[in-house]
């Protein structure tokens, strides 16, 4: 066969026989069971920190064994917590991910950074121990917590805080940064922070972070910030102890999905779950809670919010066009509530990029599984999942097949309202969620 004369640069090509061959895996993989009902999902480094709706390790554990090889590259262009890149360091790929957010690249890093586990005890006895003695003498230490933050996040910190957890936040925190070792500072930075996201009960007045709802409570049980960081820092460290590290390389860093800073052609496999439309799980809500203490000022948190896929601003914002069938599910929310429409507009705009960005970095004939929830705008159903299938195909992937899978909800975090019905609208729509599964084709043509 004859090479066609492109004005591209050479594009590398998988034989038919093993494209085809690719695509029946991939077809035979979603019609297994993924719902994971009562099984235990905590091994490993999993549970370092509280962190909302993110999959179980067994989802991506089974794409990544049965569609790559040792070597091979596996992407999760919007990392979250890291599920995907740990199993693809586990199963001794090249993970690479990207997230926008901070408090993402901190969990996501240090899940797959090999720690010195007695040093870093020794080095977390040494910061409480440094921390107790701070606290000797508390006007210092306000006097450095004033200094420490700028107005607006000093106001949100005295809002949210209890004086004395203010106090032994500061004086933790300070002690921490003092850590030489950028490793072991970075697992104490994220045991710290833990004792401020929590399940349940933490050292904020806010209740229900981890579940990216918080709301504040007048009366509060206080609790010892410096006493949760000890036990955290334990049960990480018996996690780490747990895990066997590897050799394989990874490449976790800040990146924008709609703008990945990778090649043409060098991703063997992606598996991501993007974010609800509209903030339905809305995560800087939640972590700026630890990353303001972590040195980001609060109003940059706020900025960066704006800029998530699923967020709601509107102004100056750059819209694709749609598929028809998108286009019209669009078009039936617009008519329920306008504001909303275009929300869902932004929403699939940015997914088209994200999947434009996946289609570029793929190999030809390799894989992308989108696991997705879908949820209803003025009762007006968004379809997440045709809707992406259909902006994918539009794109030039191939849509090999939508599965549906139950949300375990006794194992995975979700939003929940507080006050008025029990049953919720976003409680409603996060029983179940879809895997999107698509393959890059093999050749690729170029029409003059």
């Amino acid at each position: 066969m004859s090479q066609l004369s492109l004005p591209l640069a050479h594009l590398q090509t998988e034989p038919h026989h093993a494209h085809l061959a690719t695509r029946d895996r991939l077809q035979a993989l979603l019609q297994e069971d993924f719902d994971f009902q009562g099984q235990y999902a905590a091994h490993a480094t999993h549970n370092l920190h509280p962190f909302p709706a993110k999959f179980p390790p067994q989802l991506p554990r089974r794409f990544i064994q049965a569609l790559t090889q040792p070597g091979d590259v596996v992407l999760d262009p919007m990392m979250g917590s890291g599920t995907t890149v740990l199993e693809a360091y586990l199963a001794q790929r090249t993970a690479v991910g990207f997230d926008i957010d901070p408090l993402a690249r901190l969990l996501a890093q240090v899940k797959v950074t090999p720690l010195p586990l007695d040093q870093t005890a020794r080095t977390a006895a040494e910061v409480v121990v440094e921390a107790r003695t701070a606290l000797a003498q508390p006007d210092a230490v306000a006097q450095s917590l004033d200094q420490r933050f700028n107005p607006k996040s000093r106001d949100f910190i005295h809002y949210w805080f209890p004086v004395q957890s203010q106090l032994e936040l500061a004086a933790l925190i300070q002690a921490i940064e003092r850590v030489e070792s950028s490793t072991i500072r970075a697992c104490l930075q994220l045991a710290f922070s833990a004792t401020i996201i929590t399940k349940s009960a933490g050292v904020s007045l806010a209740r229900d972070l981890a579940h990216t709802r918080p709301h504040k409570v007048k009366e509060a049980e206080w609790r010892s910030p410096i006493g949760l960081f000890e036990k955290r820092v334990g049960q990480n460290l018996a996690a780490f102890a747990a895990m066997g590290w590897t050799s394989a390389p990874t490449q976790l860093e800040a990146g924008d999905a709609q703008q990945l800073p990778l090649p043409d052609a060098s991703v063997d496999l992606i598996v991501t779950s993007p974010p609800y439309a509209s903030n339905a799980i809305d995560y800087m809500r939640a972590h700026k809670f630890s990353l303001v203490w972590l040195g980001y000022p609060i109003e940059d948190l706020s900025q960066r919010r704006r800029e998530y896929v699923g967020g709601e601003a509107l102004d100056d914002f750059s819209f694709e066009p749609l598929p028809d069938y998108t286009a019209e599910v669009v078009a039936a929310v617009e008519k329920a509530d306008p504001r909303k429409g275009r929300v869902l507009h932004r929403y699939y705009s940015e997914m088209t990029r994200v999947l434009r960005e996946m289609r570029r970095v793929l190999k030809p004939g390799t894989c992308a599984i989108l696991v997705v929830g879908t949820s209803t705008f003025k009762g007006q159903a968004t379809h997440v999942q045709h809707c992406l299938g259909d902006v994918g195909q539009a794109l030039g992937l191939d849509l090999v097949g939508i599965a549906e899978r139950r949300i375990d909800r006794n194992r995975r975090m979700m939003p929940a309202r507080h006050g008025g019905k029990t049953g919720s609208q976003i409680e409603e729509r996060m029983h179940e969620e879809y895997l999107i599964g698509f393959q890059k084709p093999a050749y690729v043509r170029c029409l003059n």
